[in-house]
């Protein structure tokens, strides 16, 4: 019987965000924030 055992190690760094990435999640967040307001105001009428 043979019995073959792995091991692997799994490293997990923070990657740092770069000016123009962390401007286009703000941009991103914020539109989909105006998203959920205006869907929001449309539902409350029903």
């Amino acid at each position: 019987m043979t019995l073959n055992i792995f091991f692997f190690t799994i490293s997990i760094k923070k990657r740092d965000l770069s000016l123009d990435e962390a401007i286009h999640r703000e941009v991103v967040e914020k539109r989909m924030q105006e998203s959920m307001d205006r869907n929001i105001q449309i539902m409350g009428r029903y």
